[in-house]
């Protein structure tokens, strides 16, 4: 079920009003439960069994875990990575290593299953992941209520697409009485709709553009591809982040806090300062469970070290993606992006804008580190390394400087409003924060995205981009 579906629209008006009437917690907590499982299910019933599934044996062995120590507790720890982990990859890469040594030692492959990859798993098996370390760790203690557990892991706002919530930030919310409050709710009203607009009008608006230039490069000009790539940047995050608004923003419409997915990304001023940015749930989930631990492990190696330990990690983020060799090697160009920052010592260098305007120095750095962005997109647009190679040989080609096809107007227009509208709230939660200005200028302005949303708004793609991640 989409955000942006008929369905929906019926659905979470429904369960909103069912969730606010019972003022009883456990009951608001089977009916989260019940609504999350439906959710989930509208999508493909079939795949609820594995969910509720590795849910149960989550819940078995996380208290498993905190029950014991030593090697015991190691046990306990290992076997849950182990299903957690073999889960993810039968699902999700499969197919992909077993045609790879196919292909690689030039047999026939006989092996190769039709499997589908049920919506979210990504996701929710970091969360899974996360609790059993953090027990592990001693940073949370085994969750023993079955409707807080199950919850935690199915919450439908952000189950199919993230964030990425961690168990120390869901627990202690799905176990006390939640207070709708006007403000709140309003606030949550405007994050929905920044939103539906930079997911409806904006990404919809974008992605027959990105899709007709990346399938049709061979006969595309050096600057439409470079054009193209400049897009797919806007386009996925309008999508992504538009679909993290409205998640958290439904979340909060519920009572609860999930967590910030985006800090205003576009206007980063190295590499390093655009990933504490970008998809904030997965790459502070990677620091704190992949990065730290491998930093620690090469600390006898200085800077070559820390170099490793971000380039492994960025690998990893790339596959995260998906069974892909360019989704690989855009993780890795990424880490190696982080290579000067290293060695000059800039690796952690916060920038603050200090006026109402961009410096040149400020405009520099940030076209800089979105020009490197857009560069590493291509391997993220194309479906194989050979389109990449191809869609790279035509930007460095002398029809790079040429005047690129598909610009329109209206696009450029988009793509205007929320860089405005990002930067006038860049300080804030989210891009629709706007308490502070007069209330007429603040409905005008909520009539102005709606109408755009109506006129403008693309509502034949519900889908969304990180579904298939």
């Amino acid at each position: 079920m989409q955000f942006t579906s008929i369905a929906f629209t019926i659905f979470f008006p429904t369960v909103f009003g069912l969730y606010w009437i019972s003022q009883n917690l456990k009951l608001q907590n089977i009916l989260l439960l019940l609504a999350s499982y439906v959710f989930y299910g509208f999508w493909d019933w079939r795949f609820l069994a594995l969910l509720i599934g590795s849910s149960a044996i989550a819940y078995f062995l996380g208290i498993k875990i905190g029950e014991n120590e030593g090697g015991k507790k190691k046990i306990f720890v290992n076997i849950g990575l182990v299903l957690a982990i073999g889960t993810l990859f039968y699902f999700k890469y499969f197919n992909f290593f077993i045609d790879s040594f196919a292909e690689l030692f030039g047999i026939k492959n006989i092996l190769t299953l039709n499997i589908a990859l049920p919506l979210g798993i990504s996701f929710y098996t970091f969360r899974i992941i996360s609790y059993f370390l953090d027990i592990k760790n001693k940073k949370l203690k085994p969750e023993t209520d079955v409707l807080v557990f199950f919850n935690y892991i199915a919450f439908c706002p952000s189950m199919t697409s993230g964030p990425i919530d961690r168990g120390n930030l869901l627990f202690p919310q799905l176990k006390k009485e939640r207070v709708f409050t006007f403000e709140n709710g309003a606030d949550a009203a405007r994050q929905i709709l920044y939103g539906a607009f930079k997911k409806l009008v904006v990404a919809n608006s974008i992605t027959p553009i990105t899709q007709e230039i990346f399938q049709n490069y061979h006969h595309a000009s050096g600057s439409t591809v470079a054009f193209g790539a400049i897009l797919f940047l806007f386009q996925i995050y309008a999508d992504f982040s538009g679909y993290s608004d409205m998640a958290i923003g439904f979340a909060r419409l519920l009572g609860i806090k999930i967590t910030k997915n985006f800090a205003f990304p576009l206007f980063a001023q190295n590499i390093a300062e655009y990933w504490r940015k970008w998809h904030i749930s997965l790459t502070s989930w990677l620091t704190d469970y992949v990065f730290t631990p491998l930093v620690i492990q090469f600390r006898d190696y200085g800077k070559k070290g820390l170099i490793a330990a971000i380039i492994l990690n960025f690998v990893l983020i790339g596959a995260w993606h998906g069974p892909r060799y360019t989704f690989i090697l855009f993780g890795l160009l990424h880490g190696l992006y982080y290579i000067p920052l290293i060695v000059t010592n800039k690796l952690n260098k916060k920038k603050k804008f200090t006026k109402s305007v961009p410096t040149f120095q400020e405009l520099g750095n940030i076209l800089l580190t979105m020009i490197m962005v857009c560069f590493a997109f291509i391997l993220f647009a194309a479906p194989t390394l050979t389109d990449a190679i191809g869609m790279y040989g035509r930007i460095f080609s002398l029809s790079l400087f040429s005047i690129p096809k598909f610009i329109q107007v209206k696009i450029l227009g988009l793509i205007g409003i929320i860089i405005l509208i990002d930067w006038l709230n860049k300080d804030k939660e989210h891009g629709l924060e706007i308490s502070r200005f007069k209330p007429v200028t603040r409905r005008l302005f909520y009539i102005f995205l709606i109408f755009m949303i109506m006129y403008y708004g693309v509502f034949g793609n519900g889908s969304f981009i990180y579904e298939q991640f």
